[in-house]
């Protein structure tokens, strides 16, 4: 097999174990190696518990994501990338773990609130084909449950003015204020975007009067309080070893004539002090931030832990896309000192996106820099590695410079293949006089050829040669044969990287739609 057809096919598996990685298998990695369901000995280990996955931030892209015109191929091809990388995450990362219960912790549009019916319809059918909603046998088994986002019904400022985009949410996911169970744990689900709303708007005077409601009810099981947007925290307050974005402080912004709320990072320290004293939750799950975030508030002097959910998507500003596996006790607790092991949770980690694409850009840039750098003959290792060993002895070679055996010793000129001319000590045994003459002295640059005469009658015959250049008597290159090199090259190159691409390009497609084909 000659070195060209080696080479070619070294890169063609190079490419295709790279696409099968990038594609496939690095999202079998969190469900095989990385992460597994929380669980504790005192509770009879995972079968003493319910199985809960916690997604957050998906934020199906839209008109309204990149600001790039509806329906431009621009930001097709960014949907589509976008959503085959969460519908993989769900699929092969999400799902073989089995989960009892499958959470999404709001924003599953990016632009809920200023879509028209027919845009929010369409965004609506990419998510539930991304999360497989379609099929209702999928999730014969599994129970799943949505909470409302900023992203899908907007701040308490539009939605006090915009009752119609409420109404809509909610013909489709259900109430924005409710509770469930799983296991022996009791879910809290509230609306975070109505708690600081007008007080006497019916929006935020209904949240209120529902959390006030389940704090009447005596409290029989652990709480779980759910909420998109994260609670109260003071500025630069720490979030765990896992967040990679700054991070984010206080912000509101309130309208200028009713003080509705506009926009706001987190909810306000009185109504977060206000839910926590009222609902008495174990923990806290929020989204809204789209990067990991671990806190502790305090609250009758009782430290509740909250994590906020990192965004599923890589489109999202988070280089480290995640979700939340939470084990939901379903024993009946005897005190309540087990409190903290009836919820577990753990944080998973999926694919880095980003960095796979970037891994094939440094691919191909290799493959096209050694397709065309590649000796024609290929390249013998072995050879170069005696060379470079045979160079490491005179590097450290010690000792001073050895005498030379004859200093006056005949030299032959001798011409290679290529042209060049090398000039090899000649053994002799006959001792050469010494020249008289000062000009016949050795002087560097230059050769002195001698011949012996018969019975001691020398003659010196000196012929002097610049030897600084040894291509000084060789025709140069014409222009055309480097043009004729150089085409040459790139016709091999060109030719070895069909065959690259014929090879892969197919496999990455069906790579591709695999995943993407519903069946």
């Amino acid at each position: 097999m000659k070195q060209h057809h080696k080479l070619t096919l070294f890169l063609c598996l190079t490419w295709t174990i790279t696409l099968l990685y990038g594609e496939m298998v690095a999202f079998w990695i969190p469900t095989l190696r990385s992460c597994t369901w929380p669980s504790s000995s005192s509770m009879d280990g995972v079968d003493g518990y319910d199985k809960v996955a916690v997604i957050a931030d998906p934020q199906i892209m839209d008109k309204t994501s990149l600001h790039l015109p509806p329906k431009s191929l621009a930001l097709e091809v960014a949907q589509f990338f976008t959503d085959l990388y969460m519908r993989r995450a769900f699929f092969a990362s999400i799902l073989p773990f089995k989960p009892d219960v499958i959470l999404f912790l709001g924003d599953h549009f990016d632009g809920g609130p200023y879509l028209s019916d027919e845009e929010w319809q369409e965004s609506l059918n990419r998510f539930k084909h991304i999360f497989g909603l379609k099929s209702q046998a999928r999730f014969r088994d599994i129970r799943v449950h949505f909470l409302p986002g900023n992203h899908d019904n907007g701040y308490a400022a539009l939605l006090s003015h915009k009752p119609e985009i409420v109404r809509r949410y909610e013909k489709e996911f259900g109430k924005r204020n409710y509770r469930f169970t799983v296991g022996k744990v009791e879910f809290i689900v509230v609306d975070a975007q109505t708690l600081d709303g007008y007080p006497e708007g019916n929006l935020a005077a209904a949240t209120w009067d529902f959390v006030k409601n389940v704090s009447i009810d005596f409290q029989l099981l652990p709480r779980v309080l759910l909420t998109h947007i994260p609670l109260y925290r003071r500025d630069e307050t720490p979030c765990g070893p896992h967040r990679s974005s700054p991070i984010i402080n206080q912000r509101i912004v309130r309208t200028g004539h009713s003080q509705e709320i506009l926009y706001q990072n987190y909810i306000t320290e009185e109504s977060s002090n206000r839910l926590l004293d009222l609902i008495k939750p174990v923990l806290v799950l929020s989204g809204h931030d789209h990067d990991q975030c671990t806190v502790s508030h305090e609250s009758n002097h009782e430290h509740i832990k909250e994590h906020t959910v990192g965004t599923i998507s890589w489109q999202q500003g988070n280089l480290y896309p995640s979700f939340r596996l939470l084990s939901a006790s379903n024993s009946a607790l005897l005190n309540m000192s087990n409190l903290e092991e009836a919820v577990l949770t753990r944080l998973c980690f999926l694919p880095m996106q980003t960095h796979i694409y970037i891994g094939y850009l440094l691919l191909f840039i290799v493959t096209l820099v050694t397709l065309l750098f590649w000796p024609t003959g290929g390249v013998n290792f072995g050879c170069h590695c005696s060379d470079f060993l045979a160079h490491g002895k005179q590097l450290f070679k010690v000792g001073t410079k050895e005498k030379t055996e004859d200093e006056n010793c005949e030299y032959e000129m001798v011409w290679d293949a290529e042209g060049s001319m090398h000039l090899v000590r000649k053994a002799t045994n006959t001792p050469i006089t010494r020249a008289k003459d000062t000009s016949g002295t050795m002087e560097r640059g230059n050769a002195v050829m001698r011949h012996t005469a018969k019975k001691g009658n020398a003659q010196e015959v000196e012929i002097s040669m610049n030897v600084d250049d040894p291509m000084t008597n060789l025709p140069p290159r014409t222009s055309k044969s480097t043009a004729k090199f150089i085409i040459h090259r790139l016709v091999r190159m060109f030719r070895m990287l069909t065959v690259i691409a014929v090879v892969n390009i197919p496999l990455y497609m069906m790579l591709l739609f695999k995943d993407w084909i519903d069946q």
